[in-house]
């Protein structure tokens, strides 16, 4: 095993001890105590918020109609369906609200989103402020070059500028090699990742770094996906996760009864390939089959659902 591949699987097994502490199943708490936290706010609303993203392609963006939709929604959808079950009604209403990667993690501290369903990092940071559901996706922080570029490594782009969308773990990872390396590369934050894959399409920067499978997404879904390539490079490693309020034992037990119910179940694995394997709504297709990193957290979660 390389050392990347220890580091990684550090940061893995770290996320996964986070996530499984809560080990009583949602019927428990909800069956023997008065509701609380998030799932009291549903009952009396009568309405679940879910935060969505407009362009991390496939987990959340916006689809056919401006309707919200993708690998990451499909999972939240799930969660909402549990929900409505432990309440015992069908009358929830679901309503989206738009974020971003500066204000996701404050929208849900502040109560305004109720889920968050984007392409978001589990990592101890952020555990700080929020709590995580089960990971349901690894990625990591890659390059996007345009082709014809004569980039081979990170280290290539020495005294370059490279995009980022502000606020993300992939803006973390290259200051943190910038730094540690003293490549001089020119960092040039964006709002969102459209706006980061724009500014590398029309060459007002050398390179976009960003989550590898969001890269090849965003690619994909454009006019010339021919025109880009991701380079090799893993700079850091990216588990991700479902984010909710902090301290809300009922809403925990039911999101993470929830992922390993899909993941026992294989309707986990099944709603993967509908996203990166199948044509997606606007007639492309992805073809990112499942990792082995992946396929591991979601068979260690489907062996793990009979203790929820």
């Amino acid at each position: 095993m390389t050392r990347a591949s220890k580091a990684m699987w550090t940061v893995l097994l770290a996320c996964l001890s986070a996530v499984f502490v809560t080990t009583s199943h949602a019927q428990d708490a909800v069956g023997v105590e008065k509701l609380t936290g998030t799932l009291a706010k549903i009952r009396s609303t009568g309405s679940v918020t879910i935060g969505y993203r407009d362009a991390s392609i496939p987990f959340s963006y916006l689809g056919p109609g401006r309707r919200p939709i993708g690998y990451s929604i499909d999972l939240c959808l799930a969660i909402v369906d549990e929900i409505k079950a432990e309440l015992g009604t069908d009358t929830i209403q679901v309503k989206y609200f738009p974020v971003n990667s500066q204000t996701r993690i404050p929208l849900v501290v502040d109560g305004t989103v109720d889920l968050e369903c984007g392409s978001t990092t589990n990592n101890l940071e952020r555990q700080k402020q929020v709590a995580f559901s089960p990971i349901f996706f690894v990625s990591g922080t890659k390059l996007m070059i345009k082709r014809g570029a004569k980039f081979r490594s990170y280290r290539d782009l020495k005294e370059h500028t490279v995009a980022v969308t502000e606020g993300t773990t992939n803006e973390a990872a290259i200051k943190a090699v910038n730094a540690r390396e003293g490549l001089g590369i020119k960092v040039v934050e964006f709002r969102d990742h459209d706006q980061s894959f724009a500014a590398l399409a029309s060459g007002k920067v050398d390179a976009w770094a960003g989550d590898d499978a969001l890269l090849y997404a965003q690619a994909a879904e454009s006019k010339n996906p021919g025109d880009f390539v991701v380079l090799g490079d893993y700079l850091s490693y990216d588990p991700y996760g479902i984010m909710f309020r902090k301290n809300d034992s009922q809403l925990a037990a039911v999101v993470t009864a929830t992922l390993h119910s899909l993941a026992a179940s294989r309707e986990l694995e099944q709603t993967y390939d509908k996203w990166f394997l199948r044509q997606l709504p606007t007639g492309q297709r992805l073809n990112l089959p499942m990792s082995a990193q992946l396929a591991e957290v979601i068979r260690i979660m489907g062996d793990d659902s009979g203790t929820q």
